[in-house]
């Protein structure tokens, strides 16, 4: 089976990339217009632009937003289906995530249902956050 396709870290991302490695999900937050946090990585504010941004760990707790249950795998993600999913951070940004260590059906993937993160190290450069059931 052909490896998964992984992203490539950029300085603008390595803080997260190095946060997953720990075991830890680091948002951003913006100092200068309130403290809203956001995702992706960037070095600015999606908001106001500022640059006044920090980084720091959040809670690893969220709820499933949205999914699709891709039945038709590829060959790097196994022969199984699997849920693309939409997650909302308690601290208030959406991520892109797989649901993991649940039945990948309708019926198991309830929406607003209550996930914590996981972490997957998929390279030596490389562990994905996922969210599974909490």
């Amino acid at each position: 089976m052909p490896q998964r396709m992984l992203p490539e870290p950029t300085p603008e991302t390595k803080h997260f990339w190095d946060g997953c490695a720990e075991g830890e999900l680091r948002l951003q937050r913006c100092a200068a217009c309130g403290g809203k946090s956001y995702f992706p990585p960037r070095p600015f504010c999606p908001g106001c632009g500022s640059r006044e941004v920090e980084i720091y760990k959040a809670s690893g707790k969220a709820v499933l937003y949205s999914y699709v249950i891709n039945m038709r795998p590829r060959p790097d993600m196994g022969t199984e289906p699997y849920a693309i999913a939409v997650v909302q951070l308690d601290e208030g940004p959406r991520m892109m995530t797989n649901i993991v260590n649940c039945p990948q059906t309708p019926e198991a993937l309830q929406l607003d249902m209550k996930l914590k993160v996981s972490f997957s190290k998929q390279s030596d450069a490389i562990t994905l956050p996922f969210f599974e059931p909490a």
